[in-house]
């Protein structure tokens, strides 16, 4: 079971130290505090596993009662029925019957009501979580914009007013959009996280939009990092990257 699930306290240990890594090569860097925040957040999110495999007892509790009074509500409404053995008619039959059918439905639809409150109270927290990592990688996305393979290969370019400060070296750059990519990565494992114990569709659709997402922010960071390795000198491809 270990390679099988998700480890909530590993995708915390790799948080760590990618945080650690990232403020080592970029210190009081804006990418850096990304980290930290990614770092609190896969925190929160190995204290929320536990939350939504474990049952709300006082949700359940509350429910029970509500369903075993609603039964016994039906149960003494048909004891005290007194049903008329003549019928008047077709028409009459068919409007009993039809009252009989749409009280069951109704009462139905109260007991699903108050059966699925746990999973919708569960799926909400899930929905808050997930809109958090989707604005950080959209965050990551933002802290990568500017940071062109053209700065290092064409460092005559000329800059603008608005240009953004361009001093990263290769390496560096390389090691900047591989930490973003990174990022990226943490950010997809901890939405599957959310997945891992509770089986809501809802929450699955969204999930399954956040990878999407990463994947496709992945996918433009690599290919910066395609076009830096493709172009770098010989002697920096024999640079082991850490």
């Amino acid at each position: 079971m270990r390679y099988r699930e998700l480890d909530p306290a590993s995708i915390v240990d790799t948080a760590l130290a990618l945080q650690q890594r990232i403020t080592e090569r970029f210190p009081d860097s804006g990418l850096s505090r990304v980290s930290e925040e990614l770092l609190a957040v896969s925190r929160e999110a190995a204290t929320r596993t536990s939350y939504f495999a474990s049952p709300l007892w006082p949700v359940r509790v509350g429910v029970s009662i509500a369903v075993a009074a609603i039964l016994v509500l039906v149960v003494l409404s048909v004891l005290m029925l007194r049903v008329s053995t003549r019928v008047g008619g077709i028409s009459e039959l068919l409007q009993g019957i039809d009252a009989a059918v749409n009280d069951v439905i109704f009462i139905g639809i109260a007991i699903f009501f108050l059966v699925s409150i746990e999973g919708r109270i569960k799926r909400r927290h899930a929905l808050r979580a997930l809109h958090e990592l989707r604005s950080l990688a959209h965050i990551i996305d933002m802290h990568q914009l500017t940071k062109d393979p053209e700065q290092v290969l064409s460092p005559a370019m000329a800059a603008t007013a608005s240009s953004p400060e361009r001093t990263m070296t290769r390496f560096e750059l390389a090691r900047y959009l591989d930490y973003c990519s990174e990022l990226l990565s943490v950010t997809s494992n901890l939405a599957a996280l959310h997945v891992q114990r509770l089986t809501d569709p809802v929450v699955l659709g969204a999930v399954s939009d956040i990878q999407a997402l990463v994947v496709g922010l992945s996918g433009k960071i690599w290919q910066k990092i395609m076009i830096l390795d493709a172009v770098a000198p010989a002697a920096d491809r024999t640079v082991e990257r850490i």
